[in-house]
């Protein structure tokens, strides 16, 4: 039972219980889904083993861990601010005009190749993270890197 009283603001329930101290504390990312979608397949790269820990811990036990979960959800979350700012670091202004590109054209990658390219070329150089897309098949080339993308608006500048 929690140890204070919760409150609500505009009908969400808030939880003003603390953690336990045994659960180690980390920040929020503080990113919004923009920059999350543009930096995903890097941090997927990057934090896979910490990624596959977590969901491992979630199967194991059966929908109920929530609080047994939490010291390996923290080590991703951990693991995807480090992503964040090595990119941030590396290659701010690639970054900055993916996620910028897709947050003005609704979230849709394909929509942004042109700007995905030099992204994935500086993240390449300079962190050695390579966008790979889980499931493609192996003997086609990749949706990012065909030449043209049929269905974007700027079909000639891509």
């Amino acid at each position: 039972m929690a140890a204070r009283q919760p409150r609500f603001n505009q009908q969400v329930l808030i939880d003003t219980t603390p953690l336990p101290d045994s659960i180690p504390k980390v920040p929020e990312i503080g990113a919004s889904s923009a920059p999350l979608l543009s930096a995903s397949y890097f941090i997927g790269a990057r934090c896979k083993a910490y990624g596959d820990d977590y969901m491992l811990c979630k199967t194991e036990s059966n929908g109920k861990g929530e609080t047994e979960c939490l010291r390996e959800g923290r080590k991703v979350t951990r693991c995807a601010a480090s992503v964040l700012d090595d990119i941030n670091k590396s290659c701010l202004e690639q970054f900055r005009a993916h996620w910028e590109c897709l947050d003005n054209n609704n979230q849709q990658l394909w929509q942004c190749r042109r700007w995905e390219r030099p992204l994935n070329k500086c993240v390449f150089d300079n962190l050695k993270l390579e966008k790979t897309i889980p499931g493609a098949p192996e003997n086609e080339i990749p949706v990012h890197l065909r030449k043209r993308q049929i269905f974007a608006h700027s079909i000639a500048t891509q």
